[in-house]
């Protein structure tokens, strides 16, 4: 029986909907790329631009996003801030999702089923 609560518990609209919306935020390949660059330990946002490629606005929006959503945390330093995953299990997630590329899950750039995001 208690597995049964616990499917049901796994599959209720709103938990799902949840987990949807971390993986589409985890989706956007700016914001993917500043939590890659992150993976290294604390970065400023001149250091997250420079390793990114991004545009200093473009990843300012990115990183209050992300800090808005308690993937990344901020500390004052001056007029500086260094930027951090805010959780190691980012690191693992991220870890753990270049994994799956590199084996069972290789086969998703070819999938037609999923677009490439503009």
């Amino acid at each position: 029986m208690s597995n049964d609560t616990d499917l049901q518990e796994r599959v209720t609209p709103g938990t799902l909907a949840e987990r949807a919306k971390l993986f589409r935020g985890l989706a956007d390949p700016s914001r993917l790329a500043i939590l890659e660059a992150l993976r290294l330990g604390p970065l400023s946002v001149g250091q997250i631009v420079a390793a990114t490629g991004l545009s200093q606005p473009n990843a300012s929006n990115h990183l209050r996003c992300l800090s808005e959503c308690g993937l990344v945390a901020g500390e004052a330093r001056g007029r500086f801030v260094d930027y951090r995953l805010a959780d190691l299990r980012i690191d693992e997630l991220l870890a753990l999702a270049t994994e799956l590329l590199d084996g069972p899950a290789r086969g998703v750039d070819a999938c037609k089923s999923y677009r490439a995001s503009p």
